[in-house]
């Protein structure tokens, strides 16, 4: 890459990168790690804010839905946003709005104020993560990217792993205010960190009064558009399963909308000249299938993040804090990986770095269809840690991928869009495993009542077995019997929850499979440092 490609960055990576890049890619990714700690740290602290707040479960649900639809449609306006008025001064914007909306959602004196900030808070962490990721595009030449990516994505990977553990200790042990109020400290010092060490810069000032020059505005249209269709995505994908979907007028209204915004978008950003995101990117075969990639990468880290602490908190007893120190762990052999894989990034072809991540990951997917009531602690931590394993091989490479063969002006777009795919990609896995979750759960309590019959032989002697046990601890035969038959039917939804466990983790295990051969297409990449020039 030229001179100038690797100046264009609006936190002065050409300055930056002549003392230490390092250190702004430690700055930018302290503070990326505090924006996507929040996307699960509430999760698991949701019903503490239900009581707390004495609100529903169903209501303090939306805490998490709109952080998410903020998110999702701010990411496509960072990117221009960025270039217009400079990548440092956007950043630090983000960085203060975002830690005083952290705050405030700490101090929410109601269900309303805090569902307020965290639109706010999600606003402005939208724009921070695609920033960071931009800035160290620029900042360090393509041979050294995945170095770099790694640190950015132990702040992306591990955050979500992170989140539950920390957020299940401060809810069972402080309180749930401190969730976000932690948030606080960090982000005054991560503000002060880049706004001393990230400096301005003199090619970045250049392109924006060369903007100004050409008379390019920002697409408000095409930015509507796009919002539009990804925050209605979000919300038919995130309340979809609890509004019984099409049962509900709001997801029809919503999958209206969302097909609306997406048929008049489309050709929008195909034929505007200066779009808000550059649609043709998804159309080559190179970013193309890493933006499809990552979808199936945010779908497995969110969902899995998702749906193992649900499973140990609901099916094994334990605390929100025990649940999430079964994927602790795993979180620190991911953090080890990131760096491993960033060195794998030099000498080996992203693709079948993918490829191998994605078959280590659909291994660790069929480990875990081999639940049952009997499983103990350790059989969770070495599930995550397998995850652990694949996770980083996909994203350091997959990163790096994506940013090979685009020109400099396009690096903005690429990291908005490979951060709206991880997004996107995460609420459709968790839409998928919480509706397989719940049809399968039926369908499998269905099959196994067919044999709760008098005539079965295996339920009549259960039946006696129970009710003797029953009445040996003083019950009268009447109530022996009774809780016999409670025991039986509780057996039954007990097997029918694992079973349906076990069913989204095969759909999951699936969705790593399908990866493969996506990667494998993927252009062979410069590992020498290369990957100027036009699209491939």
């Amino acid at each position: 890459m030229s001179s100038a490609s690797t100046t264009a960055g609006g936190a002065n990576p050409a300055a930056a990168a002549a003392t230490n890049p390092w250190l702004i890619a430690i700055v930018v990714s302290l503070a990326t790690f505090m924006e996507v700690l929040d996307t699960t740290i509430a999760n698991v602290a949701l019903r503490y804010i239900s009581g707390g707040l004495a609100v529903s479960a169903d209501e303090a649900s939306w805490v998490v839905t709109t952080y998410l639809v903020s998110n999702a449609t701010v990411l496509v306006a960072s990117s221009f946003i960025a270039e217009r008025y400079g990548r440092r001064r956007f950043y630090l914007s983000c960085l203060a709005i975002f830690t005083i909306a952290s705050v405030l959602c700490g101090l929410a004196w109601n269900l309303q104020s805090l569902l307020i900030f965290r639109i706010i808070q999600g606003f402005a962490g939208g724009g921070m993560v695609p920033t960071s990721q931009a800035i160290l595009a620029d900042a360090f030449p393509p041979s050294k990217r995945g170095q770099a990516f790694a640190l950015f994505g132990v702040a992306v990977v591990v955050a979500p792993i992170v989140g539950p553990t920390l957020g299940g200790y401060l809810s069972d042990n402080f309180s749930w205010h401190w969730c976000f109020l932690i948030n606080g400290p960090v982000g005054v010092f991560a503000f002060i960190l880049v706004y001393f060490l990230v400096e301005r810069s003199e090619e970045m000032r250049r392109k924006r009064q060369e903007l100004r020059r050409q008379g390019i505005r920002f697409d408000l249209v095409g930015f509507l558009l796009v919002a539009t269709f990804l925050g209605s995505l979000e919300l038919v994908l995130d309340r979809g399963q609890t509004e019984d979907w099409f049962d509900s007028n709001f997801i029809i209204a919503m999958t209206a909308l969302c097909a609306l915004a997406f048929a008049l978008a489309t050709p929008w950003v195909l034929t505007k000249s200066n779009p808000i995101i550059d649609g043709r990117l998804l159309g080559t075969r190179q970013f193309g299938s890493c933006f499809i990639v990552m979808m199936a990468t945010g779908a497995i880290l969110i969902a899995t993040t998702q749906f193992l602490p649900q499973v140990l908190q609901q099916n094994y007893g334990y605390t929100a804090t025990w649940a999430g120190l079964a994927l602790s762990p795993g979180g620190f052999v991911t953090m080890v990986m990131m760096f491993v894989s960033g060195r794998l990034t030099t000498v080996v072809q992203p693709k079948y770095m993918i490829a191998t991540g994605a078959a280590i990951i659909a291994g660790s997917m069929w480990w875990l269809t081999q639940l049952s009531p009997g499983l103990n602690f350790a059989f969770f931590v070495w599930s995550r840690l397998y995850i652990g394993l694949g996770l980083p091989l996909i994203f350091i490479a997959i990163t790096s991928a994506s940013y090979y063969g685009l020109r400099p002006n396009q690096t903005n777009q690429a990291s908005a869009m490979i951060n709206a795919a991880r997004n996107i990609g995460g609420s459709i896995g968790v839409c998928i495993g919480l509706n397989v979750l719940a049809h399968r759960q039926q369908w499998h309590r269905s099959r196994l009542v067919e044999h709760i019959i008098p005539s079965s032989p295996a339920y009549h002697d259960t039946l006696q077995t129970m009710t003797r046990y029953f009445a040996e601890k003083g019950a009268t035969m009447a109530e022996a019997q009774a809780q016999a038959r409670a025991w039986i039917g509780q057996q039954v939804q007990t097997q029918s929850t694992f079973l349906a466990y076990i069913d989204v983790f095969y759909v999951l295990m699936l969705i790593a499979l399908s990866a493969i051969p996506l990667a494998l297409i993927l252009s062979n990449v410069d590992l020498k440092g290369g990957g100027g020039g036009g699209m491939h």
